[in-house]
């Protein structure tokens, strides 16, 4: 015989099932894959390579939702083979394959309704991700050298592609600042969660006398603009300087003045990238992210008082952190936003996200519907 909570979750999967497939309207995604399929069948499609790319991406994340969805239906129905079956002959194990499989339909479940809260116009794009320390010192560079290590690891376990694109290491540890581009579907939709203050409490491993330390590392996050959004850069606005490279831990150090940091003097936004050995390439991944932080820009003065792209967090200050990370006098990191928490702080330092980011998801589409 099934257990009573097997029995229950089972019930509550039939609903969550029933529930996503009236919400996802099938029907008009299997329409819209038969349209791009057609697209792709045009003689001219590979004439524009970056347009058709796009198409391709896109018809890969309608398909993706759909192949997802049905897989985990018949999955389901599998299931409920099963269970008739053990209900017939009182088969004990299959009544404990049932169990296991139920569990791990309600992990994939739960992972696959994270995605589609993504539903904003950017959150399909590529991340660009910026740590910078506060005050403090090397404690504070090291708290961000530990968050930089953070999101790598939880990038890698989502299969995203990671790109330093700009590096300054700490004086004696750590680093001043660092500017990522991860690279992957949603990339931008997930870790727009991690925008805002973190704070660091623990006992300094830079510290003799064993005090403990609060340290704070400022997160920004923005989309990878797509070439086809107008933002409109005048050349004489800009002003462009070039410097020699400098990498982590020694490495990939050039000889020649190939970074370049470019500032936008309207508005005092300054970007810079020393990830190519090419100063012409350099450039034009500056510019890039440039547009990225203009547009960010010109979104939040659009939308300030709903702040819609930057939730809570549009105002970073040291006062107003989102997380805190307490490795002592207890284990624990709690979201001020959500008020999620775990005591597994390890875990959480080696990417464990998904728990965060999905609680702060959530909160969003509930004020949205309010």
């Amino acid at each position: 015989m099934l257990e009573p909570e097997v029995k229950q979750d089972l019930r509550e999967t039939a609903k969550r099932l029933t529930e996503l497939r009236g919400s996802l309207d099938l029907d008009h995604k299997l329409e819209a894959i038969g349209d791009f399929e057609e697209k792709m069948s045009a003689p001219d499609f590979w004439d524009d390579n970056e347009k058709a790319q796009r198409t391709i991406g896109e018809l890969n994340a309608i398909k993706g939702v759909v192949d997802q969805f049905q897989a985990m239906s018949g999955e389901f129905d599998d299931l409920q083979v099963m269970v008739e079956l053990v209900e017939e002959e009182g088969d004990a194990s299959m009544a404990a394959e049932i169990g296991s499989g139920i569990a791990g339909l309600i992990k994939r479940l739960e992972a696959f309704e994270l995605q589609l809260l993504l539903s904003q116009p950017y959150d399909r794009l590529n991340a660009i991700l910026e740590l910078h320390p506060g005050a403090g010192g090397t404690e504070s560079q090291d708290w961000a050298e530990l968050l930089l290590r953070m999101y790598r690891r939880w990038a890698e376990k989502r299969g995203f592609k990671v790109e330093v694109l700009d590096y300054l290491p700490g004086d004696e540890a750590g680093v001043k600042s660092v500017t990522l581009l991860i690279q992957g579907f949603n990339a931008y939709g997930y870790l727009k969660a991690e925008k805002g203050v973190h704070r660091l409490v623990r006992i300094s491993p830079f510290d003799a006398s064993g005090r403990r330390h609060t340290s704070f590392v400022s997160c920004d996050v923005m989309p990878e603009i797509d070439d086809d959004v107008e933002i409109e850069i005048r050349t004489e606005d800009l002003k462009v300087d070039t410097y020699r490279s400098s990498g982590a831990g020694g490495q990939h150090i050039n000889t020649t003045d190939s970074a370049v940091r470019i500032t936008h003097m309207p508005t005092g936004v300054v970007v810079s990238c020393q990830t190519e050995r090419s100063q012409i390439k350099n450039r034009e991944r500056a510019m890039k992210m440039l547009r990225s932080k203009l547009y960010e820009k010109k979104i939040e003065e659009q939308e300030k008082h709903l702040a819609e792209i930057r939730g809570e967090v549009s105002d970073i200050a040291w006062g107003s952190q989102i997380r805190s990370y307490v490795f002592h006098p207890y284990s624990m990191v709690k979201d001020h936003r959500t008020n999620e928490e775990t005591g597994n702080v390890g875990a959480v330092m080696d990417g464990d996200l998904d728990a965060f980011i999905d609680a702060y998801l959530r909160l969003q589409i509930r004020r949205t519907e309010e």
